[in-house]
C-alpha cells in the first residue's frame, strides 16, 4: 500500500500538506464505516484503498460489515434495481425478509463510532441504534427516479440520519436532512491504475489468448444487467461489419449480488459463436484488469443505469478513448467530444466506436484530455479531502454542502 507522500508526485505537494493539516482537526474522533461486503463492487474497493491513507493521516477509521443470507441479498438486489427505476415485482414478504435480517444486524453490530458512516441500502436500518453520535448515509447509486414504494420505505430510515451523501447533483432528493454531493474516486497508485511494464501486459494477453493484430474493444464491469453486456455485444457486432476487431467483456461478481452468475451465463450463451469475443470472469486480480485496459484500443461502458461508473475514470486515467452511456455519474467524467464520447443506444455506441477506430489521432486526443480531467477531479486525494470536510461539518450547521 503506498503512503500519502507518494501521491505528491501526481497531485502536488500542497495537496498532501493540506490533507495533513485538516486531518489534525479530527483527532479524538472515531469514524466507523459499515457496508455489506469487503470484496466486489466500488464501495469495497474505495474503502480498501482509502482507509489506510486516512489512518496514516491520523484519522481513527474502522470498517465493519453486516451479515445477510441469500434471501436478504436477493431482496436488496431487487431493491437496488427498483431504486434504479427497473420494474421488478415487490411483495410484503420482501420487506419482511429485509427487516428480519436488519433486526439481527441491529442486535449484533456494535455502532461505536463518533461518526457512523453507512454505505448504501443493505445496512440502512442500523440507524435505529442512533444515540448521541453522528450518522451519515452514503448512497452510491442513481436514485434520480426511484420506485416510490421502495423510496418511501427507505425514507423512514434516511430521515433519522444527520446527513446524506450522493455522488452527483442529479441523484439528490428533497430531504429534511443535510445533503452532501461527493463524487467517488480512483487510486492512481493501486494495482488497477498504476503504470505497468509492457511485459506484464503481454503476459496477461497471452494468458487469455488475446491477439494484438486487431483492435480491442473492452468493457470492464460486474456481470450485471444494468451494465448491459448484451448491448455491448450487439454494438461490437455492428462495428465488426466494418472494422475487424475483437471484444473483451471482463469482470467479476460481488458477494451481495446474486444475479451475477446468471447474467454471466446469458452473456456466454450470446457470445459463444464468435471466437473474437472474450468473456473473462476475473478473480480479484487488479493487475489483470489494469493490463486489459492498457491493451485496449477503445474502452466502453454501456450501462443502462449507473451509480457513478468508476471503470470510466480508470480507463480515462490510462489515457484511453472511452465510449460511455449518458447515465448516472458518467457525464461528470466524460465531457462529450472532449474527454470521450457519450451514447444513448446500441447504435450510438457502435457509431462512436467506429469513429474512434477510424480516427486514431482524435481518439488519442480524447484520451489525453480524459486523463487530465481525472487528475484534476476524481483522484483519491480529492475524495479524502471531501470526506474529512464532511466529518468536520457534522459539528457545524448548514443546509446543503457542495464539495
Amino acid at each position: 500500500m503506498p503512503n500519502m507522500q507518494e501521491y505528491a508526485d501526481i497531485v502536488g505537494q500542497s495537496i498532501v500538506d493540506d490533507l495533513r493539516l485538516i486531518a489534525e482537526r479530527l483527532k479524538g474522533k472515531v469514524i466507523q464505516h459499515v457496508n455489506s461486503t469487503s470484496v466486489g463492487g466500488g464501495v469495497a474497493e474505495i474503502l480498501n484503498r482509502m482507509l489506510p491513507l486516512l489512518r496514516e493521516l491520523g484519522v481513527d477509521t474502522r470498517w465493519d460489515l453486516i451479515k445477510g443470507g441469500e434471501q436478504f441479498f436477493n431482496v436488496t438486489k431487487k431493491f437496488h434495481n427498483l431504486l434504479h427505476g427497473r420494474n421488478d415485482e415487490i411483495t410484503q414478504k420482501d420487506f419482511d425478509i429485509f427487516m428480519e435480517t436488519a433486526q439481527r444486524n441491529i442486535e449484533e453490530v456494535n455502532t461505536f463510532g463518533d461518526i457512523v458512516f453507512i454505505h448504501d441500502l443493505q445496512p440502512i436500518a442500523l440507524v435505529k441504534k442512533k444515540k448521541d453520535n453522528k450518522w451519515i448515509w452514503r448512497c452510491h447509486i442513481d436514485v434520480s427516479n426511484p420506485n416510490q414504494r421502495i423510496w418511501k420505505f427507505l425514507m423512514d430510515f434516511i430521515l433519522q440520519y444527520d446527513s446524506a451523501v450522493f455522488s452527483a447533483p442529479s441523484f439528490s432528493q428533497r430531504l429534511s436532512i443535510r445533503q452532501f454531493l461527493i463524487s467517488p474516486s480512483i487510486d492512481p497508485l493501486s494495482d488497477k491504475n498504476k503504470e505497468l511494464p509492457s511485459e506484464t501486459i503481454e503476459k496477461v494477453l497471452e494468458k487469455y489468448e488475446i491477439i494484438k493484430d486487431k483492435p480491442i474493444i473492452t468493457q470492464i464491469s460486474r456481470f450485471d444487467r444494468l451494465k448491459d453486456p448484451i448491448g455491448v455485444i450487439e454494438a461490437y457486432q455492428q462495428v465488426k461489419r466494418y472494422v475487424d476487431c475483437q471484444l473483451i467483456l471482463a469482470g467479476g461478481t460481488a458477494s451481495d449480488d446474486p444475479e451475477g452468475l446468471e447474467v454471466l451465463a446469458e452473456v456466454r450463451e450470446r457470445a459463444k459463436k464468435d471466437k473474437d469475443i472474450h468473456i473473462l470472469l476475473l478473480p480479484q486480480n487488479d493487475i489483470e484488469v489494469n493490463a486489459l485496459q492498457r491493451a485496449s484500443t477503445v474502452i466502453i461502458q454501456k450501462s443502462l443505469k449507473e451509480g457513478f461508473g468508476l471503470t470510466v475514470a480508470e480507463a480515462l486515467w490510462k489515457a484511453k478513448p472511452v465510449v460511455a452511456s449518458n447515465v448516472g455519474g458518467i457525464p461528470l467524467q466524460v465531457k462529450h467530444k472532449f474527454s470521450g464520447l457519450l451514447c444513448h443506444s446500441v447504435e450510438g455506441a457502435a457509431f462512436a466506436i467506429k469513429q474512434l477506430l477510424n480516427t486514431p489521432a482524435y481518439a488519442q486526443k480524447l484520451g489525453e484530455n480524459g486523463k487530465e480531467h481525472i487528475r484534476n477531479n476524481f483522484l483519491i486525494t480529492r475524495h479524502i479531502r471531501d470526506y474529512i470536510i464532511l466529518f468536520l461539518s457534522l459539528y457545524h450547521k448548514k443546509d446543503v454542502v457542495y464539495l
